[in-house]
Formats: structure tokens, sequence, C-alpha cells
């Protein structure tokens, strides 16, 4: 089904192109693009939790946690094995597509919140492992001076300028694959799981096959998008494993519109930034975004996409009467003259 909104038309998505092309040349300085690069990889990661959670309906509170073992895939084969960034980032899809299959399998067995509890077990199981292992994660100690994405030619990306392409090309490809699957009937299958699983059943749709195969290709972009965070921060920590970083996607979503395809994309670039120009009140900053945000959910709880929506259904509504109203009009006039 088609999206009836400014921001998931050809328009609002042509703007935010040409705004993420345009954006390198209106930067001030090489932090803004560290920051904009940043926002680019958490809001693929938040694209791929709004395909289980927006599109399938199941909230999956270890999202964060799959991004860290995708990054620390990165880390590990580059730093203690000298893999090729390139052979790195593509293993780290694989092994967090096998690992969320396996826990798919599993935890899609639950419903509801005994779905999200047991992945927040999950996940603070990977926090543990990634903080414990010492010989394989590094540990406490983080793994360090992990190497920058292989060039192409005369093409370099160890400048900041480049990186920010190099994020922005995977973000591209990451919607505009998000935006074939929703479109597709694969899609509108997991939509029909989400709004009921009984008549998704009765309609002859494989449940659990469809289920971990919505957690898989999500969990995916969480470890692509954590391979892509590995060779832009070049370090890593057992905290990037955090369920903080799950509630942070969650928020994206929230705020920009869950369930819908630009809302998460919208949310994951306003976020940071808003935090980013309330740092001038250093710790007390969260006084102000708290009260912020909560309003934002309180006032819009479809978020910024949704809202725009509604309005849009509303003057179509509003319209379709008068337009009703008006053929019957005409058609009495008709009636009359041939009368």
């Amino acid at each position: 089904m088609k999206s009836l909104t400014l921001f998931e038309g050809k328009p609002g998505w042509t703007l935010l192109f040409v705004f993420g092309l345009v954006f390198p040349f209106a930067a001030t300085n090489d932090y803004m693009l560290t920051v904009m690069s940043t926002a680019y990889i958490f809001a693929l990661a938040t694209v791929g939790l709004n395909l289980i959670t927006g599109y399938t309906g199941q909230f999956n509170l270890a999202h964060g946690s799959f991004m860290a073992v995708g990054a620390y895939t990165v880390g590990i084969l580059t730093v203690d094995h000298q893999v090729p960034f390139w052979l790195a980032f593509i293993a780290s899809g694989v092994v967090v597509a096998v690992l969320g299959a396996l826990v798919g399998l599993v935890s899609l067995r639950l419903r509801g919140h005994y779905f999200s509890i047991f992945t927040l077990c999950v996940g603070y199981i990977m926090f543990l492992v990634i903080e414990k292992w010492d010989g394989v994660t590094h540990g406490v100690a983080d793994i360090i001076g992990i190497p920058a994405p292989s060039g192409f030619g005369l093409v370099s990306f160890e400048n900041p300028r480049a990186l920010y392409y190099l994020v922005f090309a995977f973000l591209v490809l990451g919607v505009w694959l998000m935006h074939r699957i929703v479109d597709s009937l694969l899609g509108r299958t997991f939509m029909a799981i989400r709004n009921s699983d009984g008549l998704a059943q009765s309609l002859g749709i494989n449940l659990m096959r469809n289920k971990v195969l919505a957690f898989v290709l999500s969990v995916v972009y969480a470890g692509l998008a954590g391979g892509l965070y590995a060779g832009s921060v070049r370090f890593l920590g057992p905290d990037l494993a955090a369920v903080d970083h799950t509630f942070d996607m969650t928020m994206y979503m929230l705020v920009g519109g869950i369930g819908t395809l630009a809302g998460p994309l919208l949310g994951a670039l306003i976020i940071p930034w808003l935090t980013q120009y309330l740092q001038f009140l250093q710790e007390y900053r969260f006084v102000v975004f708290g009260p912020i945000l909560i309003a934002l959910v309180i006032f819009l709880p479809n978020g910024i996409v949704g809202l725009y929506q509604s309005r849009k259904m509303r003057r179509v509504q509003r319209l379709v009467p008068k337009s009703g109203i008006a053929a019957r009009q005409s058609a009495s006039t008709r009636g009359d003259r041939h009368a």
C-alpha cells in the first residue's frame, strides 16, 4: 500500500536526498560531518528495527546488541586477524544473520511482552559475552586501531567527507531496499501478522517462517550498521551492546513515526542534533530534552510522519463528501433535463 505522506512520496525523498548531498558543503567543520555520519549509521539500524517492530509487531530489545555483534565482527577480524575491511564487513552481516536466525527461532515462539523480555535477556547476555570474553573481544580494554574502509582507486575514506558520503550511500541503499520490501507481497505479509496473528494464519500465512525472516532481515540491518560504525569510529567498547542504544532507536521511531518508512529516518536525524544543540546545558540538558520528548510522545503519538498522514487523510475525507454531493446534484440535474 502506497503511503499518503509527503515524506513517503517522491518530493519528500528528493528533498532528503538533496539535503544529504549538499550537507558537507554547508558543514563548517569535520565534527559536524562526524555527527551526521553517526546519525546516518544509527538511522540505518533504526530502519531495520522498524521492520520487526513497526511492520511486523514484534519489539526486539536486543537490536542494539546485534549492532554491537556486527561492529565487533569487523573489529576482531581487521585488528586481530588482518582481514580486509570489506571482507570483514560482509562477514558482519553473515554472522549477525546466522545469530539472528538462531535467536529468532527460539524467541519468536513467544508473543507480546514475553518476546520483548526474552530479547532483553538475550541482549544482556551478548553484552556480558563482549565485556567478559577478553581473549576474543578484548573486554573492557576496548578494540582500538580499526582501519577505515578501504578505498577504491583514487578514492580514500580516511577523511571525514569521503566517509560521510560512503555512509550516506549505504543509508540510501538500505532505505531503498526497505521500500522494496514493505511495498511487496512480503511486506504486506508482515503487516498482516502485525494486525492479527490469527487472521494471518487463517489466510495461509506461515507465521513462524515469516516472523523469523522479518527478524533476520531486521538484525542484518543492525549488523551492517555496526560494521560501518566500527570503520567510522575506529574503536569499540562493550557499551555499544548496552540496551541504551535500543531505547535510543525506539525513541527515533516514536518521534518520527513507527510503522512508516520515513519516520525512523527523520527521528534518527532530528534527535541527535537536538541533543547536540542542548550541550551548552551540560548535565542539565536532559532536564530540557526529557520534557520535550514527553510532549512529543503525548501530542504526536503517531510521530511526525503519522501527524502529517492523519491530516492528509482528514483533508481527503472532507473532500470526498463534497465531491459525492456534487456528483449527485449533477446526476439530478441531468435527470431533470431528460424529464
